[in-house]
């Protein structure tokens, strides 16, 4: 892997996206995400203005990772 390839890399997960393409990064809709945003448990994101957030790819991995389950009695982190 090249430097380039590692700044190329960098760029794309910590390029900000708005939460359209959150959501539908995740598989989720926009509404679920504004109700994590409210009641907690969502992916971290970034309050860019009073009426816009964005998310960085590198949260919404590391968010989706971390409820990852190997059998239906798994805890899944709140």
């Amino acid at each position: 892997m090249t430097k380039h390839d590692l700044t190329t890399q960098s760029d794309y997960l910590d390029r900000l996206t708005n939460e359209n393409e959150a959501a539908d990064f995740l598989g989720y809709s926009v509404r679920a995400l504004q109700n994590w945003r409210v009641r907690g448990g969502g992916p971290l994101y970034v309050k860019v203005s009073a009426r816009s957030v964005r998310y960085r790819r590198r949260d919404l991995i590391a968010w989706a990772e971390g409820r990852l389950a190997a059998h239906t009695s798994a805890r899944i982190p709140a």
